[in-house]
């Protein structure tokens, strides 16, 4: 891993830029790409989508917030109605933060989800099949000459240029604005969500336990796509991850605090949608359908303004972070 000289960088930010002194257009970035998008080009997020998780507060008296987006249909909707029906019974309050591996997850819950051992779960919680950490994706695969032309699927699908590392002849987009993984033919037209820095998902025992959605841990490293099809992903955080990042890690077995003092109190968890109407967070997403989103991934992977002088003429599916902004209002 190279090294950066942060006040030479400094000093380039500050300078005025090269392209504006010879009167030539400033080059395309992420950034600009995102601000001149329209306003049709971004989704709402539906409050019944967003949990709102209130930790206590931190040693300086400071409030710690974390929002989470849930995913939509069609992924881990079996995971997702438990996750609703843990919610609105109110089953984290007075839970805790109680495991944080740097590099890898912090999570939250009661330690475990066994009945017997741990905070009895509400009615309503159902077992979800291992076969839900994916879906179908219907797709007309149009050949010429026994080579594909032309992929139609439902859900849409925005795919990224390239071939997946994580997946064997599938690829990497995006649908409704989540990073996923898809396969076709040979692995049967499915598709999945990823993991990336901020993903949400069920912890779980060893298979053919898939979890229940009481157990919840966010990635707080890189992403760990090793996960992907072997656990439920479940949503993503969209604000106040640094509440879970910079928590200080766990010294007992797999990273769990062997110093109860540490653990951090879950005060709520609510849905956004049974808060009071000024209370709630409003958010959207730039649209991965949009022709603006089509730009911005372009240029992820093929950065040439000042800063970048090799375009790396690629980008991984994690690296063309979905940018999500508040709609109204101020962080709280």
């Amino acid at each position: 891993m190279g090294w950066i000289d942060l006040a030479a960088v400094a000093l380039a930010l500050s300078a005025t830029p090269l392209a504006a002194q010879e009167g030539k257009p400033e080059p395309v970035t992420p950034a600009s790409v995102v601000a001149a998008s329209a306003a049709g080009e971004w989704a709402p997020i539906d409050p019944a989508d967003v949990l709102v998780m209130d930790l206590a507060p931190d040693e300086k008296g400071s409030k710690r917030k974390v929002i989470v987006q849930l995913i939509p249909p069609p992924f881990s909707q079996g995971w997702v109605r438990n996750v609703r029906t843990l919610a609105r019974a109110h089953w984290w309050d007075g839970t805790s933060v109680y495991r944080v591996v740097d590099n890898w997850v912090a999570q939250w819950g009661d330690g475990e989800d066994n009945q017997k051992k741990g905070k009895p779960l509400p009615p309503g919680i159902s077992k979800v099949p291992e076969t839900d950490y994916t879906a179908p994706l219907p797709c007309k695969v149009y050949l010429f000459q026994k080579k594909v032309i032309k992929e139609q699927c439902d859900p849409a699908v925005i795919p990224l240029d390239g071939i997946d590392p994580y997946v064997m002849s599938g690829q990497a987009g995006f649908a409704a604005g989540w990073p996923v993984a898809y396969a076709l033919q040979g692995e049967g037209n499915r598709i999945w969500p990823v993991h990336c820095y901020g993903t949400v998902g069920v912890a779980r025992d060893l298979s053919p336990d898939t979890g229940t959605g009481a157990e919840l841990y966010a990635v707080i490293g890189q992403p760990p796509r090793q996960l992907d099809r072997n656990i439920a992903v479940v949503g993503r955080v969209i604000e106040g991850i640094e509440n879970l990042s910079t928590l200080p890690r766990g010294k007992g077995e797999a990273g769990v605090y062997d110093n109860p003092a540490l653990r951090v109190p879950v005060v709520s968890v609510r849905l956004a949608s049974e808060l009071p109407a000024a209370e709630r967070p409003r958010f959207e997403y730039f649209a991965s359908d949009s022709k603006s989103f089509a730009d911005y991934a372009h240029v992820r992977a093929s950065r040439d303004d000042a800063f970048y002088k090799v375009p790396a003429g690629g980008v991984d599916v994690c690296n063309v972070q979905v940018p999500i902004r508040r709609v109204g209002g101020r962080r709280v």
